[in-house]
């Protein structure tokens, strides 16, 4: 018999590398429809030794990531751990948790995220769901995204679920299937050049704001390959750093003209996704609190009606739906949908660390 209701914590770190998210969540299902409650949730930020670790990972040895990994599961556990014992949690399903990506090389039949050896399940003590995106990726899928079968479980009432973290993602049904892709970099790009001030991110937007548009990098950008592809398609940090960096560093003009036409240029291919369209659009992630961003984006979506939700959603909902998958995959349910990562069929991805006392 399946259980009707779950308590567990969703773990997730993402590209943009503001820290882990860790959230305490429960959730219900009562007529085959999920329904959730976010309690205790907190981010732990890295060390900045581990920030550039986890920037310079693309780059290391077989050897060196094999330590990395090690290192990354010892950390992670830990803070998980210490989550638990500082809110007091106790009789968890189970943790739920994504690693951190380091390499993601779909083409190649590739993905690589850290902090998913079995160890960690003896770390926190408790069973440890994890390592999703490795299956869909031997199924011939992209292993991304992911969240698209969390916006269609939690959030069916959004006609699109916008994600603006280290790259912007979006998720919508069309032909009653749900379709999801990457769209482009958002902070891995915008909190590159906020470093170079010495900030760890862009306060509102406020230095983008201060730019100017510069038409030629603008229009270079929009010429990208990757924009003309059809989905399913995904991103990695290996795009950032091999294709839109050189670009960005090859205009002899200021960092703020770079930011503020980087900027526009998220805005834009947002726009071109849902140009025509109207409804509700869910907008969840670090980037909602770019206000600039979020103001040029209304521009290019005059259709649209932009929704953003409650701080906790916005701050963990990526924490929130790997929790899910996490369930799901407990239940033996589909978690990862065919649809949108390209792989052969829907399927129940993850693996499932046991811990006994």
């Amino acid at each position: 018999m399946l259980n009707k209701e779950y308590h567990v914590i969703g773990v997730m770190s993402g590209t943009s590398l503001d820290g882990v998210d860790l959230a305490h969540i429960k959730f219900e299902i009562n007529n085959n429809k999920w329904s959730y409650d976010i309690y205790e949730c907190d981010t732990v930020s890295y060390s900045t030794e581990m920030i550039s670790k986890l920037k310079n990972g693309i780059n290391f040895s077989t050897t060196e990531l094999s330590d990395l990994n090690a290192e990354y599961t010892n950390l992670l556990g830990k803070i998980i751990s210490d989550f638990i014992t500082k809110n007091n949690i106790s009789s968890l399903d189970a943790v739920c948790s994504h690693g951190h990506t380091i390499l993601h090389q779909p083409q190649n039949g590739f993905t690589l995220q850290i902090g998913n050896l079995p160890e960690i399940a003896k770390i926190v003590q408790q069973k440890v769901v994890c390592d999703f995106r490795v299956q869909d990726v031997k199924l011939g899928g992209q292993g991304a995204p992911l969240v698209p079968i969390g916006d269609k479980t939690l959030f069916s009432e959004f006609d699109y679920c916008l994600n603006l973290g280290g790259f912007s993602n979006i998720s919508f049904e069309e032909n009653n299937q749900r379709i999801a892709f990457d769209i482009s970099p958002v902070n891995t790009v915008l909190n590159f050049y906020a470093n170079t001030f010495g900030l760890e991110y862009d306060d509102k937007g406020e230095i983008s704001e201060s730019g100017n548009l510069n038409s030629e990098l603008f229009e270079e950008l929009n010429q990208l390959e990757f924009y003309s592809k059809l989905f399913p398609k995904s991103l990695g940090f290996e795009f950032v750093k091999e294709t839109v960096l050189p670009i960005l560093e090859s205009y002899t003009i200021s960092t703020e003209d770079k930011m503020r036409t980087f900027t526009e240029h998220i805005a834009f291919q947002i726009g071109k996704i849902l140009k025509s369209k109207s409804g509700k659009l869910l907008v969840s992630g670090g980037g909602v609190y770019n206000d600039f961003l979020i103001s040029r984006m209304k521009t290019h979506l005059p259709t649209i009606e932009i929704i953003i939700p409650d701080e906790k959603t916005i701050k963990f909902k990526e924490a929130l739906i790997f929790a899910l998958l996490g369930v799901l995959k407990l239940r033996n349910e589909i978690n990862v949908l065919a649809s949108v990562t390209g792989a052969k069929h829907d399927h129940c991805s993850g693996e499932v660390y046991e811990f006994s006392s």
